[in-house]
Formats: C-alpha cells, sequence, structure tokens
C-alpha cells in the first residue's frame, strides 16, 4: 500500500504543474479533517462492539447508519464551506474538493465494513481491497503518465487524477461489502436507542480523533486560507505530508492488532508489563528508521519520489526541507499513539482528550502566526513543537497507567541500531545522484537494517 501510495505522489508530480498539485494535495488536506470529524471514533469501537455483540448483523447494521448520518452531514459542511470561502473563488480549489470527496465517502463506508473481516480473522479480504484500490489508482494516473502528460496545467487532467482517486475508493467500498455480505449479512439497521448508545461509546474517541486531526492536518488548509501562494506552498508541503502519513500509519495498523490482545489481557487482571515493552520498543525502533532516512536522505527521497523541482535552492526552501524539519514528528508520533491507545485502555479519556485539545490550540494558534510570515516551513516547525509538547505531556501518565517492561541490553541494543544505522547513511548520502543510485541505496539500506537488527538480536526482544 505504502509502495503503490509512493508511486501515485510521483506520478502526480510528474503530471501536474506545481501550482495544480498545490491544489491536488489542498483538497485531500482539506477534508483529511472532515473525514475525520465523519469518523467520530466509530472505527475505534466497532470492533469491540461488534465481537461481543450477539446479534451481530443488527450492531453491525447500526454502525452503518450511524457512519452513514455522520458521514453526510460531514461532507456536505465541508462542500459548503469550500463554495462559499471568499479566498478559494476563481480557484480550482472548490471543483476539486467537490470531485475529491469521492475517496473519504467510499473509504470511510468500507472502513467501518472493515470491522467484519477482523472480528472473524479474514484481514487478507482488506489486503485483496487496499491492494487493489492502490493498484487501480496508480495504474490510471500512471497510464495517463505513459499517454505523455507531463507538467500540464491542463484543469481537466487536474480533475481527472482527483476522480481516479474516487474510482480507486469506490472499487475499495465495492469489494470489501462483497466480501464481507458473504461473512456477515450487511444491511442498514434503525435502533433509536442502540444508536444513541453507539455514538455516546464512539464520543470520547471521536474527540481524541477530531483534536489529532486539527494539530496534524489543518496546517494544510491554513496555508490555502492564509496564504496567497498557496498552491506553490502546499504543492511542496503537501507531498512531504503524505510521505510522512505512511510513517504516522505504520505504528497506528501495529497498534490496532496489538489493542485486542491488550484489551483482553488487562481485562483479565494478566501482567501486560512484557506486552507494552516490546511493543513501545518496537515503534521506537520504526520510528527511528523512519527519523534519520527523513533527515538524513530528505533530498535524495523527495527528488526519487517527486522531480528536481520540488527541492529547495539557495532562494527558497523546497519539498526535502519540509522532510527533514518533519523527522522529528514522524518520530514522536509513534510515541503519542502509543500514549492514545493506553489512555483509552484504561477509560482515562479525559486526560488523553484535555491534552490532545490542549495541543489543537497550541498548533491553531501558532500556525495562525507562522505560517502567513514563513508558510510551510512555520507549518513543520510548529509540528514540531506540538509534538514535543504531547509527548512530553501523555507519555509520563500513560507509563505510569500502564507501566512497560523493558530489558535493559534491548534499550542499549536499540540506541547502538541507531546510531550504526545513522553512521550508514551518512556515509552513503554523498552517492545518491540519481533516482536510481537512490533506489539502490535504499534496497541496500533494508539489507544493512535486517543485518544489523538480526547482530544485535533484536528479534529476540520484540518477539
Amino acid at each position: 500500500m505504502a509502495a503503490l501510495s509512493v508511486l501515485t505522489v510521483k506520478f502526480v508530480a510528474i503530471g501536474l504543474t506545481k501550482e495544480l498539485a498545490g491544489n491536488y494535495n489542498s483538497a485531500y488536506g482539506y477534508l483529511q479533517l472532515f473525514g475525520i470529524l465523519a469518523d467520530f471514533g466509530l472505527y475505534a469501537i466497532s470492533v469491540r462492539e461488534v465481537s461481543r455483540a450477539e446479534d451481530k448483523e443488527r450492531v453491525l447494521g447500526a454502525l452503518i447508519v450511524l457512519r452513514s448520518i455522520i458521514l453526510v452531514i460531514s461532507l456536505l459542511s465541508a462542500l459548503l464551506l469550500v463554495w462559499i470561502i471568499p479566498t478559494w473563488r476563481g480557484t480550482p480549489l472548490p471543483l476539486g474538493v467537490t470531485i475529491a470527496s469521492l475517496v473519504p465517502f467510499f473509504t470511510l463506508l468500507a472502513g467501518i465494513i472493515r470491522t467484519v473481516f477482523q472480528v472473524k480473522y479474514k484481514m487478507q479480504y482488506v489486503f485483496i481491497a487496499e491492494v487493489i484500490q492502490r493498484i487501480i489508482t496508480a495504474g490510471l494516473i500512471g497510464l495517463i503518465i505513459f499517454l505523455g502528460v507531463r507538467g500540464s496545467n491542463d484543469l481537466h487532467i487536474y480533475h481527472l487524477f482527483l476522480f481516479i482517486g474516487g474510482v480507486g475508493a469506490f472499487v475499495l467500498f465495492f469489494l470489501s461489502f462483497s466480501y464481507g455480505n458473504r461473512l456477515v449479512r450487511i444491511r442498514p439497521t434503525f435502533d433509536a436507542k442502540l444508536l444513541k448508545r453507539l455514538l455516546r461509546e464512539a464520543a470520547p474517541f471521536g474527540l481524541a480523533f477530531l483534536c489529532m486531526a486539527i494539530y496534524r492536518n489543518l496546517d494544510l488548509t491554513l496555508i490555502a486560507l492564509l496564504r496567497p501562494d498557496f498552491e506553490l506552498q502546499n504543492a511542496y508541503y503537501g507531498f512531504v505530508l503524505r510521505m510522512a502519513e505512511m510513517g504516522y500509519l505504520i505504528p497506528t495498523f501495529l497498534l490496532n492488532s496489538t489493542l485486542p490482545i491488550l484489551n483482553e489481557r488487562d481485562a483479565a487482571g494478566e501482567d501486560t508489563r512484557s506486552l507494552l515493552g516490546k511493543t513501545l520498543l518496537i515503534l521506537m525502533l520504526l520510528g527511528t528508521i523512519s527519523f534519520l532516512f527523513s533527515l538524513l536522505w530528505s533530498r535524495p527521497l523527495v527528488h526519487l519520489l517527486t522531480t528536481e523541482s520540488y527541492l529547495s535552492t539557495p532562494a527558497r526552501p523546497g519539498a526535502d526541507t519540509a522532510l527533514r524539519l518533519l523527522a522529528t514528528p514522524i518520530f514522536l508520533n509513534g510515541i503519542i499513539t502509543y500514549c492514545f491507545y493506553v489512555l483509552l485502555t484504561r477509560k482515562s479519556w479525559q486526560r488523553l482528550v484535555a491534552s490532545l485539545a490542549a495541543g489543537a490550540v497550541l498548533s491553531t494558534a501558532l500556525n495562525l502566526s507562522l505560517i502567513p510570515l514563513h508558510g510551510f516551513v512555520g507549518a513543520a516547525v510548529v509540528s514540531i513543537v506540538v509534538h514535543l509538547f504531547l509527548a512530553a505531556t501523555l507519555l509520563p501518565t500513560a507509563l505510569q497507567k500502564m507501566p512497560p517492561q523493558f530489558q535493559p541490553s534491548a534499550v542499549l541494543r536499540w540506541l547502538v541500531f541507531s546510531a550504526l544505522l545513522a553512521l550508514a547513511l551518512i556515509w552513503l548520502e554523498p552517492l545518491l545522484q540519481s533516482d536510481w543510485q537512490t533506489a539502490t541505496g535504499l534496497a541496500l539500506s533494508i539489507i544493512f537494517i535486517s543485518v544489523l537488527a538480526l547482530v544485535l538480536r533484536l528479534d529476540r526482544n520484540l518477539i
């Protein structure tokens, strides 16, 4: 999924001018906030509610109805706002957002059906649907590039790229529904009492995810509102945020896999310290790898994933500047996500929401001050400040609520692993003068990381 998403980023960067690429990124960045609002924490409770329900079809049907209602309200609000905001009148953004809204619509409907596969332990169907969606999206946009489109300023091409994303999302929904309906009968259920209970259960998660969306995703929209050159700003920044999202998703996938086991052991009164320690160590390892590549290989990676015109020059910062700055938030996000799940497991959602709300307020206030002056560089600096604040606020509480257990040798091995990987990347970076050299360097780095992990016996501390 990550590889195909990267390929799509590359094709869009090649196919559109930076101005239209900025509109493309702005459209999805704007919708991401409303998409998280539309989820409202339902996915976070859906597995728990469906798995423990005697009538699984009824609960799933109620979740689908609730998801549909909130989704329609959220997306209609997004479309209404984008068409009436004066700053965006006469730009390609309103129509672009309207077309791009197909993506969160079908993706979120498919997301609630994913509950069936988790409950039935049939996650291979999720793999099939997600990968096929991205193959279709990357393949169709790639076909347009193959036919000769380069740096186009044609709005029809811009709209077509956005529509192709909607086609891929529809395929995801169609496959999810088709496979899911074989396992559990998927039909809407209108039960007012059940709908109210589910909404009440989801509310803490919804508030927490909304705060996370504000401090992680609002900056693209604020750039579009506050900067007259927002198209160029979001061209540089938007693609890097797409790359960073991959770094954000990996900890979420890991913790979604760990959460059911953690809940079961905690509810049974079993010792969870070893599980928590291994989970946190994996997150630190993954975060370290993402941090070091983003910090030390920012320029070759951006060149590989976009084009040379997105690189910084002595006269202006570029996408590589943004990636280098976002290295720290990418690392800290894994720790914050870990705290998020631990505190919700212990039902300490009031403290969690209060901290995330403070982060959202801090992010918005700083962005309003720095974006008009420094554009996406200011937004990236704000992201560093907010992630540091949240990690410092949430981690002590999470460690107190559910202490993890580390082997001292495992921490030492992580530090040695990080130092050796940093030295290897610093040594290789000057050799990466072309996309082929960067791709080869990435392949060699993967081998080096695997060998280093085996030599340091990190695998024994993670299994």
